[in-house]
């Protein structure tokens, strides 16, 4: 089964009881949302990604993208789907009307992303991309670069690109080496190589536009020495119409584990002239902090992969679980049952839809969040809430796509001997999985992020206030959670426990590093199974009033009974993680490199 259905229902369920679209409508700059045209507006982009994405995914994997003359060329299938998509506005949605966008809050647009990566996370990297270079223009270009990149780039009719990572460089980016010399007529001369670009070069849009990290000379050493500059593949004439081929090339792509069709480039910048024409992004200097605009849009991006490419593939498993037999499952009067049946298979389907829900609402909250910070008016509320989006962008990013790579692994476990052969597709999300945790930031990175800079952010008080809102949740929910009430208080208080003693290690910077990935671990899985209550709170209510908002009760059931597995026997998984938070760092070092070789 390798058919795609878009979740269109748990996503209606989500934005109207769980991070609801009717507070975003009392904001000033979105008092025009209306429910019913966005609920029509997703339900149309769920049949896109059904219809028009998702038949390029198994295809574009098998054909790749390659490299024929020193050109790219991606799958001949997705030559005719991008140009729908952009037709269609699907990657202007977020954007603002000013130029060309929908102007939809982050909210509204995050199933569409997860619709469209669910499809084919290959073909969603390159807009992923262009999203998030469209917002760091919006936020840092000059009105000029503004009027002269961004109608094209909202379109998609043009795609942008990040630039940071050299091969001396990994994630240290610091250690970047690319210069860019002043030229007389105010622009840059700008010359290096970056490796690991998504979609640095390819055949699907006219142009390509480089955001690209690099030293003027004399800069300061580290990243504190970093500009930012625009690098188009052809320079834009006045009139907007495409100039001369500016000396910027992809000289090779990367053969990956997985994502084969999305172009992995190897990038030469001035490598036949002097320098390939660039022009200065915000501030010299300033390159990181106008950069990480772009790395936050995307790390919630990626975040969401994780949620897409396990839904992927669990849709699969529970297809497959279904229509295979073997075996007489415990009771049964056939001498063959569906492997459905079996309590093993169902524990493995349920631990799926479980985490896969709990991620999704994490990462939709953390959308909400968002939205809040920019339109909110009133100075504590927005603040807040940009605190809130802050701690949640690494739980996201690293919980989600850990997750992401387990979960595609369980689905190919349902599927025995026949998930591990590529006839079936599975095993295609369990490769493309993988990069997840990697790119935008490894997800260590992401856990030392959340220990050694979000939790301290205002001594530990905006942490210790989020902390007593989802305290707040939980005392609320109604009378048929119990257990589940129970259960999430003591999560909650496991995770201000260690969030304590990571405060406190500040002069042991290792012993806070140490156990950092832990630690992430447990905040996101309560965190998210806060947000996984709500919902379940909410079905219920619901059933008990009869006022079904549309929905099934079947469908309002199963919200409840997932939630109960959640809380019942994934989040408990989380208590066992205390001592590695809290052993400190002396065990890890007292194995020396040297030691680790024997």
């Amino acid at each position: 089964m390798t058919h795609y259905a878009a979740p269109f229902s748990d996503v209606r369920f989500l934005l109207s009881h769980v991070t609801p679209l009717s507070k975003l409508a009392t904001f000033e700059g979105l008092k025009d949302l209306d429910q019913d045209v966005v609920f029509g507006v997703l339900e149309e982009a769920a049949r896109f990604a059904e219809e028009v994405i998702a038949p390029t995914n198994q295809a574009g994997d098998v054909e790749g993208s390659h490299m024929v003359d020193g050109q790219v060329v991606t799958p001949e299938s997705f030559k005719g789907a991008y140009r729908q998509y952009v037709a269609s506005g699907w990657g202007a949605a977020q954007h603002a009307e000013q130029f060309g966008g929908g102007g939809f809050p982050l909210l509204v647009t995050m199933p569409m992303k997860e619709f469209t990566t669910s499809a084919n996370m290959s073909f969603s990297l390159g807009p992923m991309l262009t999203t998030g270079a469209v917002y760091a223009l919006m936020h840092h270009g000059s009105e000029e670069q503004q009027q002269k990149y961004l109608p094209k780039m909202v379109t998609g009719e043009w795609s942008g690109t990040m630039n940071l990572t050299e091969p001396q460089a990994g994630s240290d980016v610091g250690a970047v080496t690319a210069k860019a010399v002043p030229d007389t007529d105010g622009t840059y001369r700008l010359s290096g190589q970056k490796i690991y670009i998504t979609y640095g070069d390819h055949d699907l849009t006219d142009n390509v536009i480089h955001l690209v990290l690099a030293r003027l000379p004399d800069a300061p050493a580290g990243t504190k020495g970093l500009s930012l500059f625009l690098v188009p593949k052809f320079r834009v004439n006045d009139d907007g119409t495409l100039g001369e081929r500016n000396d910027v090339h992809a000289v090779s792509l990367e053969h990956k584990m997985g994502i084969h069709a999305s172009p992995t480039c190897v990038m030469m910048y001035g490598e036949q002239s002097e320098g390939a024409y660039a022009e200065l992004v915000g501030r010299e200097n300033d390159g990181m902090r106008e950069m990480f605009t772009m790395m936050n849009d995307a790390r919630l991006a990626v975040g969401l992969e994780g949620v897409a490419i396990a839904e992927r593939a669990y849709q699969q498993a529970v297809a497959y679980a279904k229509d295979r037999t073997q075996g007489r499952a415990v009771g049964a009067a056939a001498a063959l049952s569906p492997i459905i049946d079996h309590a093993d298979v169902r524990r493995m389907l349920l631990t799926q839809r479980a985490f896969i829900e709990a991620s999704r609402a994490l990462c939709y909250y953390n959308a909400y969040a968002i939205d809040i910070a920019t339109y909110a008016t009133e100075d504590d509320e927005r603040n807040h809430a940009q605190f809130v989006a802050d701690l949640l962008t690494p739980l996201s990013k690293a919980w989600s796509t850990d997750l992401g790579v387990e979960l595609t692994s369980l689905a190919v476990q349902v599927h025995g001997g026949m998930g591990y052969v590529e006839e079936t597709v599975v095993a295609q999300h369990y490769r493309d999985a993988r990069i997840a945790p990697i790119y935008e930031g490894t997800n260590g990175i992401q856990a030392i992020d959340l220990v050694g800079r979000k939790i301290g952010m205002s001594q530990g008080a905006s942490v210790t206030r989020f902390f007593g809102e989802l305290q707040a949740i939980v005392d609320s929910l109604g009378e048929t959670f119990t257990a589940e009430r129970d259960e999430l208080a003591r999560g909650l208080e496991l995770t201000v426990r260690t969030t304590t003693w990571m405060l406190s290690q500040r002069e042991t910077p290792n012993d806070m590093l140490a156990g950092a990935t832990p630690y992430l671990r447990i905040m996101s899985t309560v965190v998210a199974g806060v947000f996984l209550a709500i919902g379940a709170n909410q079905a219920q209510n619901m059933l008990d009033a009869g006022d079904l908002d549309g929905f099934s009760t079947a469908f309002l059931a199963a919200k409840v009974n997932t939630a109960r597995f959640y809380l019942a026997q994934l989040l408990p998984s989380v208590y066992g993680l205390e001592a590695q938070v809290t052993a400190g760092a002396d065990q890890l070092f007292a194995v020396t490199a040297d030691d680790l070789s024997l």
